[in-house]
């Protein structure tokens, strides 16, 4: 103890040499707690987003439950409201160590030569996840590649360097977590502990002017929100209009229908009239987007597992919803057995008593329990069982 309070003194002394960096606050303890912030930030963020992605991407042999109703909502929420606050976070521990950015020699050997091209790496994707992440869900698309791709393989190399360097310096974080501060002169004490609640303010001010976009009752506080939750037809907002997706027209055709086909005993063709005219049930369901707003509604319609029963689908078997968008990652979505089997997944076609707005999938769509709303497609024409 005494060795840790007599190298807290002379870096103390270094840097109240002209032209050192004579701030008290870059130091190890800061760091230390900074440090440790992050880590616990960045580990939900990656197991929020790995969530995410494997849920609109899930591979062959997973398949994802249907309830707890709302668990996209939370998770989503989770990642993009806890991403948002990460960001002081940051920014408050690159601070407190960018004089050891600029040391020289920048390295003294081969393995602390590897040690800086890892914190080079860890800095980077940082920076990358929660820049890129920022404009994503303010709808700022700024680069040619894909951004869900970049973003899910930074994640893993982000996560990576995180470990390594948690491991590297974890016996320093120990020491410096736990050290007594008796030993420190008390105006060091006071000004490291103002730094460190002016960032944590931070980052609880970021969650509180944001969560509204997510949980209903503190959505007038969504100062910092990209999204309004309540903006947009019928009380909804709305990522992708019928206008943008080229459907106006097909939405309109009188001829519409809707087809049941693939590995079927009955093939089925409804008029929408038809549609309206089978049983009609009604339930209440969020709207979770993967850029963390959600928004609740009552929808009624028909009943997935009602129209797959009346066209002799097997229990196993996995449907796909088809839209009239001709184009699109997401013109189509899989429904597996555990969510089209739920009695809550309908194919709507109101929405709080009022039909669809065109916007909002107008004749039909896809509304199910624990799923991203990319995939809760709109204006379907096809249900195909395989």
């Amino acid at each position: 103890m005494r060795d840790f309070a007599m190298k807290e003194r002379v870096e103390t002394l270094m840097r109240s040499v002209p032209g050192r960096f004579t701030s008290g606050l870059h130091s190890e303890r800061v760091a230390a707690r900074l440090g440790l912030w992050l880590g616990v930030s960045f580990t939900v963020a990656f197991v929020t987003g790995l969530f995410s992605h494997f849920m609109q991407h899930p591979p062959g042999w997973l398949s994802w439950p249907s309830r707890p109703v709302g668990l996209y909502r939370v998770t989503q929420g989770l990642h993009v409201i806890g991403g948002l606050a990460t960001i002081p976070l940051l920014f408050a521990k690159l601070w407190t160590v960018y004089p050891k950015l600029w040391q020289w020699p920048p390295f003294r050997s081969l393995s602390h030569a590897v040690e800086r091209a890892l914190v080079l790496v860890l800095v980077g994707a940082s920076l990358f996840q929660l820049t890129t992440g920022l404009l994503n869900i303010s709808y700022a698309y700024l680069w040619p590649f894909s951004f869900p791709v970049a973003h899910y393989w930074t994640a893993y190399l982000l996560y990576g360097a995180l470990v390594i360097h948690v491991v590297n310096e974890w016996a320093k974080v120990r020491r410096n977590l736990w050290a007594r501060e008796e030993v420190e002169p008390r105006e060091a004490v006071t000004a490291r502990r103002r730094f460190l609640g002016t960032v944590a303010a931070a980052s609880g001010l970021t969650v509180l002017f944001t969560v509204g976009e997510t949980y209903a009752p503190l959505s007038g506080l969504a100062l910092l929100a990209p999204r309004d939750p309540h903006a947009g037809p019928q009380g909804l907002p709305v990522n992708k209009s019928a206008a943008a997706a080229g459907v106006t027209a097909a939405i309109r055709d009188p001829g519409y229908r809707l087809t049941v086909t693939g590995a079927v005993r009955t093939p089925l063709s409804l008029a929408y009239d038809d549609l309206l005219r089978l049983p009609q049930h009604t339930v209440r369901l969020p709207i979770a987007c993967v850029e963390g707003w959600s928004a609740e509604a009552e929808w009624s319609g028909i009943r997935l597992r009602d129209l797959a029963a009346l066209a002799g689908v097997a229990p196993g078997s996995v449907l796909t919803v088809e839209s009239l968008e001709r184009g699109g990652g997401y013109r189509s979505s899989e429904v597996r057995p555990p969510h089209w089997n739920d009695p809550l997944t309908l194919l709507a076609l109101r929405i709080d008593g009022a039909p669809l707005a065109p916007d909002h999938g107008f004749p039909v769509r896809l509304i199910a329990p624990n799923r991203p709303g990319v995939l809760q497609t709109k204006w379907v024409s096809k249900v195909v069982a395989g």
